[in-house]
């Protein structure tokens, strides 16, 4: 990925002096499609050669005394399941270049990865979330849903248990708990980043179609926020009007039609598999699907899904940085290895791939697999601490035996974690439709969080 080139983020952000954003040029063809180059060089994380790749299921009876597991409560089934192969796939290429270089001081790795549903069945992450709480975990990868990482949070911190999201946003979960971190930005910098897109496109009022849940009316007020500190303002969906609607909602003729009947000059959509509801809606309204914005919740595929066309020129964001390809034919390759079937999306892959390593740093830095020591180290390899920068773990590993303090550097770009335990910084990708429905990459926002 190529970041030679970087400008101020566009005079709107004049408003919004509480994030630094910069605009970084940021080179791909497609993001979210399966590379056909899967061959294997020596690349960032250790590994020479995909015959090197492993699938380390923990075996029943794993024991935190004496190995170091990786659980997962991730998207297996449910409106986010598309996020769910690249979330796997990340955990699992971690655990096997983990092993590749000799283990957690010698203690083997192993994944426990169990279904998070979404949040329209909270049971399902109850479920998930009390056998791993059972069973021990060094540490909890998940859930990629706000809403549902909250229904299950409290049980972890209860049990001492380090959990770490590749994917929440929600504001409301900064500094939330002690043992809660999380390797995905805050919609503090994804709501700046998209508020300042739009005002940026000329658009100065702004309906929201969102859902009644912490991820989308908290990204709702951040980007209502910006638009507002650029002159702009809110016609429908604004905070504190009422107008959300129920996740996992089916149908949306009344809320479209009462948000077009509004004037705005764009419409926000903040869903998940309700997206596919509420766009044919729009399109029977006549709207210009130009004039939509998404989230990292619904900018996704939809080239199977509606007419060629339907969105092309339609843009939204995803928190992360546009992992190097070499990094996407590995964790293609270990899902291919793992499943025989290559990835479509890469989503939040690189954000679970790192939360593993540094939890697996965190665990070798104090000398134990238990989910104590990982959440007394994770911050400080993570950079919290300064410390000489390593971008992979085996190289961390050997600065760790000699005596030094780390500042891993891993694909997803992130800064060090703060005293919230969220990302001091991260990228925002910029997404554009093409005439397939498919989202393409055609920039790269870097923000740091408010102090």
């Amino acid at each position: 990925m190529n970041r030679s080139t970087t400008a101020s983020w566009m005079r709107v952000l004049a408003g919004t002096a509480a994030l630094g954003l910069a605009l970084t040029a940021c080179g791909s063809d497609d993001s979210n499609s399966a590379s056909d180059d899967t061959s294997p060089s020596t690349s960032e994380s250790g590994s020479t050669s995909a015959t090197d790749y492993t699938n380390d299921e923990c075996k029943t009876g794993a024991d935190v005394s004496d190995t170091f597991i990786a659980g997962g409560v991730l998207p297996l089934t449910g409106n986010l399941a598309f996020l769910g192969p690249p979330e796997v796939a990340g955990v699992g290429l971690a655990v096997s270049d983990i092993n590749a270089a000799g283990g957690v001081d010698g203690a083997d790795a192993c994944t426990d990865i169990r279904d998070s549903g979404d949040s329209t069945d909270m049971s399902v992450s109850t479920a998930s979330a009390r056998g791993l709480v059972k069973s021990g975990a060094s540490v909890v990868i998940g859930a990629a849903s706000s809403s549902v990482s909250l229904n299950f949070v409290d049980a972890l911190t209860d049990a001492k248990i380090t959990q770490v999201s590749p994917a929440n946003t929600a504001v409301s979960l900064s500094g939330y708990s002690p043992y809660y971190f999380r390797t995905a930005p805050p919609d503090t910098i994804q709501g700046n980043a998209l508020g300042s897109l739009i005002s940026s496109d000329g658009y100065k009022k702004i309906a929201f179609l969102v859902f009644s849940d912490t991820y989308g009316t908290g990204l709702r007020d951040v980007v209502q926020k910006t638009v507002e500190a650029a002159g702009g303002s809110c016609t429908y969906g604004c905070k504190g009007d009422g107008d959300e609607f129920p996740a996992g909602n089916t149908t949306f003729s009344s809320e479209v039609t009462a948000a077009v009947n509004t004037n705005p000059d764009a419409i926000v959509i903040l869903a998940f598999d309700e997206t596919k509801a509420i766009v044919p809606e729009l399109v029977s309204a006549g709207w210009d699907m130009k004039a939509t914005y998404y989230s990292d919740g619904n900018t996704a595929d939809y080239s199977k899904d509606f007419p060629k066309g339907t969105l092309d020129g339609a843009q939204g964001t995803i928190p992360g940085a546009d992992a190097s390809k070499e990094f996407k034919d590995r964790l293609n390759g270990w899902n291919e290895f793992a499943n025989n079937k290559a990835l479509t999306d890469y989503a939040y892959g690189a954000e679970s791939y790192d939360a593993t390593i540094l939890a697996a740093l965190a665990a070798y830095k104090g000398g134990s697999t238990d989910s104590e020591t990982v959440q007394k180290n994770f911050a400080a390899v993570s950079g919290a601490t300064d410390g000489e920068e390593c971008t992979s773990y085996a190289d961390c590993v050997k600065l760790l035996d000699d005596g030094q303090d780390i500042h891993y550097k891993g694909p997803s770009g992130i800064g060090p974690i703060d005293d919230e335990n969220d990302p001091s910084s991260a990228f925002v990708g910029i997404y554009t439709f093409d005439e397939n429905n498919k989202p393409v990459l055609t920039s790269t926002v870097e923000g740091s969080k408010s102090e």
